[in-house]
């Protein structure tokens, strides 16, 4: 995993207790240390007996600390408290839960997580009867009344052998909410950013469809770029993205292009910004039939034009003045720079991000992109070949600029 701006120069506490997910734990202090965020990790005894402090000493690079009483630092649990940026403790068994709700503190995790004044996750883990006590469901509506977010739990197969409620959810998904929870007074807070993604399905029978080669790759990776940013999200993705929405953002899935239309001037309504990246059908067939067509028949199919968003949407801003910028993209095999200008006029864009469709390592399918930026003013920007992940940074704090501005 490269390197994430948003977790540079932050501080995470991981917290450990006894379950048999602390192996799991490993996996998410590994994850989040290549993010780049400095990690330190909190063992209690319990914890020690599944997994040794050796393991994430050496996953993490930083700090392990289990003793209450060690003579490390002056009052340890204060330094490790004043100095986080956010404590996660994963997974949280069931005796955990219940001595934070209580304010009890006879160990250095919950003495520390008593001292803490930075926001606070919990993973809980444990078998499917303790989880739905009545007592631990107290425990936890307590402690999310006071603020602490909850990940999970999921459901499966217990290390009892039984079947429920209580597993710790998967590294990926608690790594997907600390980045949430990082972002949240970014500097797009309280902006609403829709973002499209993916190729559209244009059916011609009941099993057949006109679609094209986007993988919705740049789209998802705008989506998160922009939830990094502190924004509130909307990913509109259509049939060929085959991807996990990013922690945070609202998903809604459609299939053509009137479905794409129908989702976009809704959810634009009241946006700051809609990033049009989906690669959008430009024709459909004039009439799809009913059954499928038969081999043998060799059908003349008669297109038509599919609808125009950005034709709407631009519109519709003339109107109310929103969404407030509007990013489109240009996939061109040719005459890029050109045909990006007259589509910013023509669709009477914000900023436009072209690229040529050509090029072997940028484009389609691939995890890099070779793009140009170009302004309604004008300016122009060349960008050298970068990650999907780098290109929507780069437009991201674009469209920040011109909110900005």
């Amino acid at each position: 995993m490269p390197p994430i701006p948003l977790f540079q120069n932050k501080r995470l506490l991981l917290g450990v207790t006894g379950s048999i997910a602390a192996y799991k734990a490993a996996d998410l202090a590994s994850k989040l240390t290549q993010a780049g965020a400095e990690v330190t990790t909190v063992l209690t005894e319990s914890a020690a007996r599944f997994v040794t402090p050796l393991t994430f000493r050496a996953v993490t690079g930083g700090r392990v600390v289990s003793d209450l009483w060690s003579d490390e630092a002056h009052v340890i649990h204060v330094e490790l408290a004043e100095q986080a940026d956010l404590l996660v403790i994963a997974p949280a068994s069931a005796q955990t839960i219940a001595k934070l709700a209580h304010g009890l503190a006879d160990n250095l995790l919950t003495v520390t997580a008593l001292a803490a004044r930075c926001p606070i996750l919990l993973a809980p883990a444990m078998d499917g009867g303790m989880f739905a006590h009545p007592a631990t469901q107290a425990n936890l509506k307590m402690l999310a009344e006071r603020g602490v977010s909850i990940a999970g739990p999921a459901e499966g197969r217990m290390a009892s052998g039984l079947v429920g409620k209580g597993r710790m959810v998967e590294p990926a998904e608690i790594f997907g909410q600390v980045r949430l929870m990082l972002a949240h007074d970014g500097p797009l807070a309280g902006r609403h950013f829709v973002v499209t993604a993916g190729g559209t399905q244009e059916p011609l029978d009941p099993v057949r469809f006109i679609t094209n080669r986007s993988s919705g790759k740049q789209g998802v990776a705008l989506a998160q770029a922009a939830l990094d940013w502190g924004a509130h999200v909307t990913l509109v993705a259509g049939p060929t993205v085959n991807l996990a929405t990013p922690a945070g953002a609202r998903r809604v899935e459609v299939s053509t292009a009137a479905e794409m239309a129908e989702a976009v001037l809704e959810a634009s309504a009241e946006a700051d910004a809609l990033l049009m990246a989906a690669a959008v059908a430009d024709f459909r067939p004039a009439q799809a039939a009913a059954q499928k067509i038969k081999k043998a028949e060799v059908p003349e199919i008669v297109l038509e034009k599919t609808v125009d968003i950005l034709g709407a949407v631009a519109d519709r801003r003339q109107a109310t003045g929103r969404p407030r910028v509007v990013v489109g993209f240009a996939a061109e095999s040719q005459n890029l720079v050109e045909n990006a200008r007259d589509k910013v006029a023509r669709k009477r864009l914000s900023l436009i991000v072209a690229n040529d469709i050509s090029a072997r390592d940028a484009g389609f399918a691939v995890d890099t992109n070779r793009v140009v930026l170009i302004e309604a003013g004008g300016g122009l920007e060349a960008l050298p070949l970068l990650t999907k992940t780098q290109v929507a940074e780069k437009v991201v704090e674009r469209v920040a600029r011109l909110l900005a501005g």
